[in-house]
């Protein structure tokens, strides 16, 4: 794989976002493949071989390993895999990590068994496509969080508060609404809902990568230049970036939905301890959000797993005990 220059890399920022830490990614330990929409599909079981103690590894049938499918730019997905890799190792899981580019990828994994869980997920509105697609193969294991919004989203200084404003302006944001991965279900919903819905067609939805999008949402508000992307919350980035999400007065991007832990066929039956402790492993907005704010900010890059021990002795009774702790 070429390597190129991370776009969360630390560099030199205007005065304006000289406060704000991007995040920095990297792979992650135990295990990692960043795997596209050939990747998983094509490598099956070979991209997950289990480790450990005799366990069966990637959700083939029972054992003691635990595979956690996410999208590592989705730091929902990143945040809650590394607080259940805390919580299921100290139940004598082994956990393993497979970091995915696509949503599409993820959902067919999870249904094959490649992986044993999705961490968070949002199968209601955002992911219905995929789980009309693979849902009969998919056990929901619990919504962990409420109130989950997608958005289309402007900077404060940017003087317009709804999508509908948008209209007639597309000059001013260069014709375009950058987007993140062309498989997730907030591209689906804009290309689809949202620029038709209010006569946007004016607009070029660019998709590439959630990384890119952060990265052309910097260097426009390090310019105070307007620029119109797509976000959701929760999401570090909206704060971080002092972002304003735009009034939906026609609902195109549906209503607000939870994110769900999601398992593989047969995980309530091969891991009960783990699907009841998960079952009541519920988080607040104001939980959620500390937890992804050490994470993704106050720790950052390589020290996920560090984060969520800070983050869990800061919350020592927000999640069910682990028997013998």
């Amino acid at each position: 794989m070429t390597n190129r220059r991370d776009p969360f890399a630390p560099r030199t920022l205007g005065a304006r976002s000289a406060a704000r830490r991007p995040l920095v990614r990297r792979p992650v330990t135990r295990r990692s493949a960043m795997l596209g929409a050939a990747g998983l599909m094509g490598m099956g079981l070979a991209a997950c071989g289990g480790s450990g103690d005799g366990g069966s590894g990637g959700g083939g049938g029972g054992g003691d390993t635990i595979t956690l499918g996410y999208i590592p730019s989705w730091t929902d997905g990143l945040s809650t895999a590394y607080l259940l890799d805390n919580r299921l190792t100290a139940m004598g899981y082994t956990v393993e990590h497979e970091q995915i580019t696509e949503a599409g990828v993820l959902y067919a994994g999870l249904a094959q068994g490649d992986v044993d869980m999705f961490p968070s997920a949002w199968p209601e509105v955002t992911h219905a496509s995929y789980m009309e697609e693979y849902g009969e193969d998919i056990e929901d294991l619990v919504a962990y969080y409420e109130g989950a919004v997608l958005n289309l989203s402007v900077p404060q200084y940017v003087d317009i508060t709804s999508i509908d404003e948008l209209v007639g302006q597309a000059d001013r944001f260069g014709g375009r609404i950058v987007g993140i991965e062309p498989g997730a279900g907030l591209t689906e919903a804009t290309q689809e809902k949202v620029i038709p819905g209010y006569g946007l067609e004016e607009y070029e939805l660019v998709t590439s990568s959630t990384a890119a999008m952060i990265t052309e949402l910097e260097n426009a508000i390090d310019a105070e230049e307007d620029i119109v992307v797509t976000l959701w919350t929760p999401f570090w980035a909206m704060p971080a970036y002092d972002m304003k999400a735009l009034e939906d007065p026609e609902g195109h991007f549906g209503e607000a939905e939870a994110l769900h832990h999601l398992g593989r066929t047969g995980f309530k039956e091969d891991f009960p301890d783990a699907a009841e402790w998960i079952a009541g492993a519920t988080l607040s907005d104001e939980q959620f959000g500390s937890l992804e704010d050490m994470v993704v900010n106050e720790y950052g890059e390589g020290k996920e797993a560090e984060a969520v021990e800070a983050w869990l002795e800061e919350n020592p009774d927000v999640l069910p005990p682990v028997e013998g702790e």
